[in-house]
């Protein structure tokens, strides 16, 4: 029996569902575990169990790996940017314990939370992704100010000229300079399989933002982008279920922003569309082949429209 726990659950509802549907395709008898640092989050109403679990910086592994035996959890999908290092440093020493954790490696993970860093890598493989740098230099027309590290569009400034980037980038702790690209953005879902492998790609164009995630999103067949974040995840050795941001300029020329490695708000349209992620992982940490499962990709393309949602109880 493999029970499954996803952490930091807070209100990611979609995510949950699309979870328990993995579960349920596997036709084991398994259960959802939920935890969250909140007693009181709204999507311990959607799994089985909910544990109410404490800061990882105060939890030994050890701790973490007793309490997943004792209830039987053989899988875990992070799903908060902040807890994947921290799962990463601890991948191998849960796997010796029957335990599989959707996560990359520390230093894939690194390479993504630095964005000067990850626009060191990909550019000196001549892997498309925008300019990037750790002073004004520049002579861009317009500007974009954004953090150096993690995910997220906090205190981001866009569109900015260069003396206003300089001023902007003053309320930051570790800024870093980009022209501003006007185009189309799009988000990309991939699942890299355990050997490194591509199982399948799926681009989205974000049609509506709010707060940095896809409010509306539809679906795009787009070979050469989905190429491009294929190459960039086998180079930075990422695993699972990974997202990459880019845009597509004017004149069509794609530009990698950034990659989040983690499952995504807006993920759960891939799902629809066959990029099966979450049974994939499950079948991967049970020993079996992904060979009967190849990615069939639906000829149609999709529409997700995120909202909320009322639960009578």
């Amino acid at each position: 029996m493999t029970h499954v726990l996803v952490t930091s659950i807070s209100k990611k509802v979609p995510m949950l569902k699309a979870v328990r549907a993995a579960i349920e395709k596997t036709g084991c008898p398994s259960l959802l575990y939920g935890s969250d640092l909140s007693e009181d989050c709204i999507g311990k109403y959607f799994v089985d169990r909910f544990w109410k679990s404490p800061l990882l910086s105060e939890m030994p592994p050890s701790d973490l790996v007793d309490y997943c035996k004792h209830e039987g959890i053989s899988v875990i999908f992070p799903s908060r940017d902040g807890e994947l290092p921290y799962f990463a440093k601890v991948r191998e020493y849960f796997m010796e314990n029957g335990i599989s954790i959707m996560v990359s490696e520390l230093s894939s993970i690194n390479n993504c939370f630095d964005k000067f860093l990850f626009y060191e890598k990909l550019s000196n493989k001549g892997i498309s992704v925008i300019p990037t740098s750790l002073h004004a230099e520049h002579g861009w027309k317009d500007w974009v100010v954004k953090e150096r590290y993690g995910a997220g569009s906090a205190n981001i400034g866009l569109g900015l000229d260069r003396e206003q980037a300089i001023q902007h980038a003053a309320n930051m702790s570790a800024p870093i300079f980009q022209p501003m690209i006007r185009g189309d953005e799009y988000s990309v879902d991939v699942y890299v399989v355990a050997d490194g492998s591509i199982k399948g790609a799926l681009v989205r164009r974000r049609n509506k933002i709010v707060q940095g995630e896809s409010q509306i999103t539809s679906t795009e067949t787009y070979p050469l982008l989905e190429q491009l974040c294929i190459e960039a995840a086998q180079f930075l050795k990422l695993r699972g279920h990974v997202i990459f941001q880019a845009f597509v300029d004017k004149d069509g020329h794609a530009h990698l922003i950034e990659c989040n490695c983690r499952f995504g708000g807006a993920s759960t349209l891939s799902i629809a569309m066959g990029l099966d992620s979450f049974f994939w992982f499950i079948i991967e940490s049970m020993g079996g082949s992904l060979s009967p499962f190849p990615f069939q990709r639906s000829t149609k393309e999709k529409k997700m429209i995120r909202y909320p949602e009322d639960l009578i109880l």
